[in-house]
Formats: structure tokens, C-alpha cells, sequence
């Protein structure tokens, strides 16, 4: 009994100081700029909707709708503005990356996950003596929604995988779960190993428990409909916002994207190479 209450009310907790805002307004804008030089313009917008929608749910949902938020040491709005552009805009940008193979993703990841890791241990030495900022939220009132969406995603996928017939065009399921589950398990592992997610809970299953229902669920319950999204809007666009010079359907985007290899540039086919110049003729 207590382990299905311990699952069902997870406390999403975050304690941090201050100057940690400002350093990753920094860090965003300067990877806003590193995506606009590099005309990933797509992937940016991308990632600029990802921070409204993260503001739209963390403050209209869990803050007006649910009354989940709290916080001490700092202003709830501007508070959550920061943070749901500041994962949103990563998470996002992140995703759309990885569903893209894009051909620089090591560095891209590499970039992100470093800051990660990096920033809290900034901000806790060079902004020692400020009060920190204690915000949490719990899940109790709205993970069972966030299921719902789980289920419906993955559940419709696994049923059109079914019901086609041709391999090339099924849904890459485990790609999907993979990023799913890894992003959200990337920021929450470095949340918690740069002290700032549960900091103030004395158990370790406590911890690990909101690491591990986090990452199950709440970037992963995104992965299918992100995925239609993405394969949708490539299908016509290129990441430098012009129109495909041969555009596809949506399932024969699927196809092209089955064919893509990460990490294997030398080795695609003159076809799948071209293909792939088109679509980063921006770079």
C-alpha cells in the first residue's frame, strides 16, 4: 500500500540558488543564437514552443488549475516562466534533434547535458551567501492524466505497427521510447546529482523514486505525438524554413527516417544523401 501511494503523490522538488537563473538565461540565449547561426531554424522554433507549452501546463495547470505549485524565496510566476522556457526550449530542441539523426547530435547532447550537470555547481560557488529559491509541485492530482496520454500515444502506434504492412513505414517504437525516457532521465539525473532536485528529502528511495517516475512518464508520454509532429512538418520544410523542392507524404517521411543511421555519415547512399542535403541545405 505504501508504495502505491509513494508512486501516486511524487514530489517534484527543486531547492537553488538564485544566480543559477541568470546563468542559464545566458546558456539559452547563447544556444538560441548557436542554432540560428547554424540555420537550424526549425529546431528553433521548435524549441521556443516547447517553453510556451511548458509555461502553459506548469503555470495554468499545475499552478491555477491544480494548486500543485509552491514556492519560498522567489516570485512563482517568473519563477516558472524561467524554468518551463528554460527545460522546455532544451527538452525540445533536444528531441527534435534526435528524431532529425542530425549529423552534429554528439555535440548537440554534449552541450546540453554538460550544462546541465555544470550550472548548479556555478551558481552554489560563485553565488554562495544568497538565499535559495525552494520550489515543488506534487503529482498526485494530475499523473493519472499524464498516463492517459501515455497510453493513447504509445497504444495507437503500436496498433498502426500492427496493421502495416510495410516494415519501413512502422513507427520506430524503441527510437521513441529511448529518447523518451533518456531526456527527461538526463535532466532529472542532473537535477539531482548538482543537488538542486529533492534536495531536502533524508531518503534516498524518495529521490530515486521521483527520478525514476519522472522520466517513465513525463517527457515520454510527449514522444509519439512529437515524433508525427516532426515527420509532418519535414515532410514539407526544411530546417531553414523553405519549402521541400520534392515534398513527401507523411508515412514516406517515416520511410525516409527508418533509413537514417546516427553517427554514420560516410556510409549512407547517394539516394539518402541527398535527400539529406536537401533538408540541411541550410548548413
Amino acid at each position: 500500500m505504501s508504495d502505491i501511494l509513494l508512486v501516486s503523490e511524487v514530489i517534484a522538488q527543486r531547492v537553488f540558488n538564485p544566480l543559477y537563473i541568470y546563468l542559464d538565461i545566458v546558456f539559452l540565449v547563447g544556444l538560441c543564437a548557436l542554432l540560428a547561426v547554424k540555420k537550424k531554424f526549425l529546431t528553433l522554433l521548435w524549441g521556443i514552443a516547447g517553453g510556451i507549452l511548458y509555461m502553459i501546463v506548469d503555470y495554468g495547470i499545475f499552478h491555477l488549475l491544480t494548486h500543485s505549485r509552491s514556492i519560498e524565496g522567489g516570485d512563482l510566476f517568473w519563477v516558472l516562466l524561467w524554468m518551463s522556457m528554460s527545460y522546455g526550449i532544451t527538452n525540445f530542441v533536444w528531441i527534435w534533434l534526435w528524431f532529425s539523426k542530425d549529423r552534429h547530435l554528439f555535440e548537440w547532447s554534449l552541450l546540453i547535458c554538460v550544462w546541465w550537470i555544470a550550472a548548479p555547481m556555478l551558481a552554489a560557488t560563485f553565488g554562495a551567501g544568497l538565499s535559495p529559491i525552494k520550489i515543488q509541485r506534487t503529482t498526485g492530482a494530475y499523473h493519472g492524466y499524464m498516463a492517459l496520454i501515455l497510453v493513447l500515444g504509445y497504444g495507437a502506434a503500436i496498433v498502426y505497427n500492427l496493421f502495416q504492412k510495410k516494415r519501413e513505414r512502422r513507427f520506430p517504437l524503441g527510437w521513441m521510447l529511448a529518447i523518451g525516457i533518456l531526456v527527461q532521465f538526463a535532466w532529472e539525473f542532473s537535477l539531482l546529482v548538482g543537488g538542486i532536485r529533492s534536495a531536502e528529502f533524508v531518503s534516498f528511495g524518495d529521490k530515486i523514486t521521483t527520478l525514476v517516475v519522472n522520466s517513465l512518464l513525463e517527457t515520454n508520454l510527449g514522444a509519439v505525438p512529437i515524433f508525427c509532429i516532426y515527420a509532418l512538418v519535414t515532410s514539407r520544410y526544411t530546417e531553414s524554413l523553405k519549402k521541400r523542392a520534392q515534398p513527401v507524404s507523411f508515412l514516406a517521411r517515416v520511410e525516409e527516417l527508418n533509413a537514417k543511421k546516427v553517427f554514420s555519415v560516410g556510409k549512407r547512399s547517394a539516394d539518402t544523401a541527398c535527400k539529406r542535403a536537401e533538408e540541411e541545405q541550410a548548413e
